[in-house]
């Protein structure tokens, strides 16, 4: 029994020192070098921090992009999928509640131009950005609720757009407060 239980303690107490000690200073310390220094990046208007990059929001005013669903009700500290599958009723209950919600605010598009993002929550439920085709599809409501030209929300959309990791990983995305920003810091 000597034999197993000492080397056994051993590297107990090494991987103790090095999993609970070592690994999480290391991992702070390159948090460190990150945007937010490791307590996240927030997004600033007027002074105030008005959120994280990479958390979502819930926006409902017509006069902002809408963000995509959220199964956690964009609460940070629940954040999770529905875990309903596409066949469960109640999920295309909501589904089909969220799409009539979509065109009741945006006459002018048709329910097959609607982006699923917009109406299918993420597995996180805080996906905080949009694909640009996403925040397209909004352009007329938005512009038409601020009475400003639809070019102006268009290009807020450009210069937020964010293309993939070295062209590759993952497609282009916006981030929805971000574009929000945008728009409050047009009435200027």
């Amino acid at each position: 029994m000597k034999t197993y239980f000492l080397p056994a303690l051993k590297l107990t107490v090494i991987l103790l020192v090095l999993l609970s000690g070592l690994y999480p200073l290391v991992i702070a310390g390159i948090g460190k070098f990150t945007p937010g220094h490791g307590d996240g990046e927030t997004v600033q208007f007027k002074g105030r921090t008005v959120g994280y990059v990479l958390i979502g929001q819930k926006f409902t005013k017509d006069q902002y992009f809408w963000s995509r669903p959220s199964a956690a009700n964009y609460q940070a500290d629940a954040g999770a999928g529905s875990n309903k599958g596409p066949s469960n009723p109640d999920y295309l209950k909501d589904v089909k509640a969220r799409i009539d919600t979509f065109l009741k605010h945006n006459p002018d598009v048709k329910r097959e131009e609607i982006p699923a993002e917009l109406v299918t929550a993420s597995g996180s439920g805080l996906d905080p950005d949009l694909s640009p085709a996403g925040a397209k599809v909004q352009v007329a409501r938005i512009a038409k609720a601020r009475n400003i030209p639809q070019a102006e929300v268009n290009k807020i959309i450009d210069d937020n757009t964010e293309q993939p990791l070295l062209g590759l990983f993952g497609p282009p995305k916006v981030n929805v407060l971000k574009m929000n920003v945008a728009l409050d810091e047009l009435k200027k």
